[in-house]
């Protein structure tokens, strides 16, 4: 079956259906990595996004039980030059058809995402409309404009109630914006006792909770969708270590007074080089972003910049100055991608042993 991309530009690639045989309107977007395509799709921060991957060969080694980020893909569309529908991998549970099948994700195959991508690199994301090529029925365009601009996508991937994944260490409460398992997985390997709660959990129920730290996950959209989130934040950092990634990082510094703007094409793939002023190394760093703090507003703030983009010089990483904070744009749990920075998981544990030590030592100190 036929099926066509359609951009809100007017662009039109045609190419061959896979998966779902829905129609589905998003903001088209492109992802650098050569691999990982499994994990991108299960990447909750994906919501409402027809997804573009540049390498050419897509779904070689299939599907497998291991390598999700969520149990329910957001994604709204694929867009693949080659699909692979003979996947070579002993991990291999189904291919990649099945798979979007299955979760009723519509794809295309055949397009020239070398073009598509230097489209949206020129002009910017832009919404499009994944539509069968033999319809007479409403021009694509008009479909485009009449559908509602998404602002909910948080609420749409957030838990709905929390959830305890039970360890020995530290207590963590996880604010799940959108959370990938990856996430997850780096704080109960080190054993850490972590309560999952939505996103909109007020910030009296997690300090009721007397959590060791608190730690902001990713997610899709705009963050200035989420006031409610900053507004707990601005309640819970003054005495909780805080540790934001992704969506949280911007949270964070949002609740810090900084503010955020949407970038042209977003950073999106397991390649993205990140300059770390306190360490004075350049680590390679998994992305998966639209918007961005600007850096011109962190002055004005408490917070300090820690890292920053060298493709483009957007902002990467900041603390707190006062606050037993910090927050970085990027995943350092990977998946996909390289684990360079994995070690800030460490940090943040550390932070929290750091902080409790410093108020065990001033209640002594008042005492005696």
């Amino acid at each position: 079956m036929k099926r066509q991309l359609v951009l809100e530009d007017g662009t039109v690639f045609t190419g061959e259906a896979f998966g779902s045989m829905k129609e589905s309107v998003g903001e088209v977007v492109f992802n650098t990595g050569m691999t990982g395509y499994q994990e991108t799709l299960s990447d909750p921060s994906y919501c409402g996004q027809i997804v573009t991957m540049t390498y050419p060969l897509i779904g070689n080694y299939g599907i497998n039980r291991d390598d999700f980020e969520t149990i329910n893909p957001a994604v709204f569309g694929f867009v693949v030059k080659e699909f692979c529908d003979t996947p070579s991998n002993f991990r291999s549970d189904e291919d990649l058809d099945q798979f979007l099948q299955a979760n009723d994700i519509p794809g295309i195959t055949g397009v020239d995402t070398r073009k598509l991508t230097k489209i949206i690199r020129q002009h910017g994301t832009m919404r499009g409309i994944l539509t069968a090529a033999e319809t007479e029925e409403t021009d694509p365009l008009k479909k485009i404009e009449a559908t509602p601009r998404l602002n909910d996508q948080v609420s749409r991937v957030s838990t709905i109630k929390p959830y305890v994944s039970p360890g020995r260490g530290y207590r963590i409460v996880l604010v799940d914006f959108g959370m990938k398992h990856g996430i997850l997985r780096e704080l109960t390997t080190r054993h850490c006792h972590v309560t999952v709660v939505p996103y909109n959990y007020s910030a009296e129920n997690i300090l009721r909770l007397k959590p060791d730290g608190m730690m902001l996950t990713n997610g899709p959209g705009n963050p200035k969708d989420v006031p409610e989130a900053i507004e707990m934040i601005q309640k819970v950092i003054p005495s909780i270590p805080t540790f934001g990634i992704c969506l949280g990082h911007q949270l964070l510094a949002l609740a810090c007074g900084a503010d955020s703007a949407k970038l042209k094409f977003g950073h999106r793939g397991s390649n993205h080089p990140v300059y770390d002023y306190e360490t004075k190394k350049t680590y390679m760093t998994s992305q998966n972003h639209g918007y961005a703090i600007t850096k011109e507003s962190i002055e004005k703030t408490e917070l300090e910049l820690t890292q920053i983009a060298l493709n483009d010089d957007t902002v990467e990483g900041v603390k707190h100055t006062t606050y037993p904070a910090f927050s970085v744009q990027y995943h350092p749990e990977a998946s996909p991608g390289p684990d360079d920075t994995n070690q800030l998981f460490d940090r943040f544990l550390q932070m929290i042993e750091n902080y409790q030590t410093q108020q065990k030592e001033e209640t002594t100190h008042a005492k005696a």
